[in-house]
């Protein structure tokens, strides 16, 4: 066989082989002639049979398109020969073309070392129309996010509240206008900073494990205090609420921020119209508690003067009358204090409290309030169990869950209030809506008609009562409730398993145990010698008050003098170069009060010890001194011994 004839045989098998390609493909030789091609490509360009002869010139199939117009308007001949010469150089080429027909047709080349080139041709019509419908819904559905986002903008922006969302990091990655501002930015301005650049050091003290929390997983609720623009003190309550994927990973947190200053205030009112109620109810039972205490004071002052006018009385018999006066006048003040304290309310801020003792304050004033026909009894735990809440409140708690026991039981019963710690499981806790850990418990149980199922379900809320019009304002157990919610626990209402009566148990979180030692209670003692003859000014308008008082200083060890009024007070300050401390009242009837006095003497004076006295449990508006001290009466010669030494020192 010759070497044409095999030359042959093999363009024939690269023909049969070039046919079973699923895309167009031709050889052209270093002269532009047809070497070969496979019948997919003149199938897909409408190329005449008459093209496939081997050696058939690149110009002819160039002439077919050009008279089809698919080169466009133009001289046929100026169009072949252009693309002639552009193929005579042999370079790689890749490009699209778009037929008349819409088809598109992508075509690579690509030169072979001996001249001529091969050339690939895919038809990509269905894979173009398919890559504009994707930018087209792309397009389409940038246009809906942005719209939605343009939305979402103006919905938020016009909320009056604040909204934000903050990714770990924490930082900041959306703001509506009303976050921004507050925080003296603009939603751009505010994007992708951290969270305590935007708040500051000292409320991302108290925001930052807040968001930890919620960051973790927890939807979590906190309030904070701000100050505005106007100077206005502001009260934020915000709730975070964790950003989760459907496998738990949590993005980030959305918080919202809603101005609660006036619903602070209301709550306010309405926990101090509940308190004044609670009062009220108290004031019966206490005035019986406080004929008892007189009954002590007033028989044995009168014994102790009928045995003085008998003769000269020993020590020992002095004491004998003394002792209950003292010991029931402390007590009398004691009570005072609480009920004070209990009435109007304070600061209301969560301290790390022991439990016990704070039970034992409150059951003090439940005691007296009670009528005989219920017994009362309170059970302890023998180790102290410490929480973080407010006493006030707790009192407040307290007393309420023994007035609702009273108003259950008109014909007597027993009132048992157990303080105990228990632990909660996870899935109690759960339940409960709580982290799991140790709690204190306080239960009060009654024996009373129990609770309709209508009623435990509404118990809890505000202005719901099951007394008669006019006898309640609704608002005890809500207070409860709101009480053990602050402090981060809750409250539960049931009844007792044989409807013998209703139990509320209040579960508070414990903080770690640590050890604590009872209150020093006054003994009547009288308090030794501590002063050097030191001169101190006394001004009281209550003539026994001040006779007495200037007896105890001198006792002391100081020398006194008392003054008549605030300005003779002044006047002797002025005067007596060693005068070294000011006891006054506070509240007097004329000329200078006791804040006006302290005010004068600390910017005339340096060195000079003030003391005010007051029976009023609040505190003053007016700015007080530094080297100033409060004394709460009535308190006893120890109390006063050690006030004294303390503006001395």
């Amino acid at each position: 066989m010759s070497d044409c004839t095999t030359e042959v045989s093999q363009l024939d098998l690269l023909q049969a082989s070039l046919d079973h390609i699923n895309q167009g493909f031709s050889v052209f030789d270093a002269d532009l002639r047809l070497v070969a091609a496979n019948s997919i490509l003149f199938e897909m360009l409408d190329f005449p049979d008459r093209l496939q002869a081997r050696g058939t010139h690149l110009s002819e199939f160039l002439r077919v398109n050009a008279e089809r117009g698919e080169y466009g308007d133009g001289d046929i001949e100026a169009q072949i020969s252009r693309r002639v010469e552009r193929a005579a150089r042999f370079e790689p080429h890749a490009f699209e073309r778009k037929r008349p027909s819409g088809q598109i047709i992508s075509i690579r080349g690509g030169p072979l070392p001996n001249g001529g080139f091969v050339t690939t041709y895919t038809d990509v019509t269905r894979e173009r129309q398919h890559q504009q419908q994707l930018e087209r819904t792309v397009q389409e559905r940038t246009r809906a996010l942005q719209q939605s986002e343009d939305w979402l903008r103006l919905v938020t922006d016009n909320i009056p509240a604040l909204v934000c969302y903050i990714a770990p990091g924490p930082v900041y990655r959306f703001a509506n206008a009303p976050y921004a501002v507050w925080f003296d930015h603009t939603p751009a301005s505010i994007m992708g900073k951290s969270v305590e650049t935007v708040v500051g050091t000292d409320l991302f003290a108290r925001m930052g494990p807040i968001i930890e929390k919620a960051l973790s997983g927890q939807v979590v609720n906190f309030e904070y205090a701000r100050t505005n623009r106007k100077g206005e003190h502001i009260t934020m309550r915000s709730t975070l609420v964790p950003d989760r994927t459907a496998d738990g990973r949590c993005l980030g947190c959305f918080v919202l921020s809603i101005d609660a200053s006036e619903q602070k205030e209301s709550e306010n009112r309405l926990l101090q119209s509940q308190r004044m109620e609670a009062v009220g109810q108290l004031t019966g039972g206490l005035s019986h508690d406080f004929n008892n205490l007189l009954s002590i004071i007033i028989g044995n002052g009168l014994s102790l003067n009928r045995k003085a006018a008998q003769g000269p009385l020993a020590h020992d018999e002095v004491e004998r009358y003394t002792r209950p006066i003292l010991q029931a006048a402390n007590r009398g003040a004691d009570l005072t204090k609480r009920l004070l304290a209990f009435a109007r309310g304070g600061s209301q801020e969560h301290q790390p409290t022991q439990l016990c003792r704070a039970l034992q304050h409150a059951q003090q004033l439940v005691e007296g309030s009670l009528p005989k026909g219920i017994k009362v009894q309170f059970n302890l735990p023998s180790e102290p169990l410490m929480a973080a809440v407010d006493p006030t409140l707790f009192d407040n708690a307290v007393v309420n869950l023994a007035l609702n026991a009273r108003d259950a039981m008109p014909g007597g019963g027993a009132l048992t209030v157990t303080l105990s710690a228990v632990n909660l499981s996870g899935e109690t806790a759960k339940v409960l809506n709580l982290p799991a850990g140790d709690y204190a418990e306080l239960e009060v149980l009654d024996e009373g008609a129990g609770l309709s199922d209508g009623a435990l379900k509404q118990a809890f809320e505000p202005f719901f009562t099951t007394k008669t019009f006019g006898n309640s304002s609704g608002l005890g157990l809500s207070m409860v409730y709101g009480f053990a919610k602050q402090a981060g626990g809750t409250v539960r209402i049931s009844n007792r398993e044989d409807r013998s009566g209703a139990r509320v148990q209040i579960l508070l979180p414990l903080l770690a145990k640590t050890t604590d030692q009872p209150l020093p209670r006054p003994t009547g003692t009288t308090a030794r010698r501590v002063g050097h003859g030191e001169l101190i000014i006394i001004v009281e308008d209550e003539p026994d008050l001040a006779a007495i008082l200037t007896e105890q200083v001198s006792a002391l060890g100081f020398s006194a003098i008392l003054a008549e009024d605030g300005r003779d007070a002044l006047e002797l300050v002025r005067t007596l170069p060693e005068v070294r401390g000011l006891l006054s009242d506070i509240i007097m009837p004329e000329g200078l009060n006791g804040i006006e006095l302290a005010n004068q003497i600390a910017n005339e004076k340096s060195g000079i010890g003030i003391i005010l006295m007051t029976g009023y449990n609040t505190e003053t508006p007016v700015k007080i001194p530094r080297n100033l001290r409060i004394l709460r009466k009535p308190f006893d010669e120890a109390t006063l011994s050690s006030a004294l030494l303390e503006i001395l020192s």
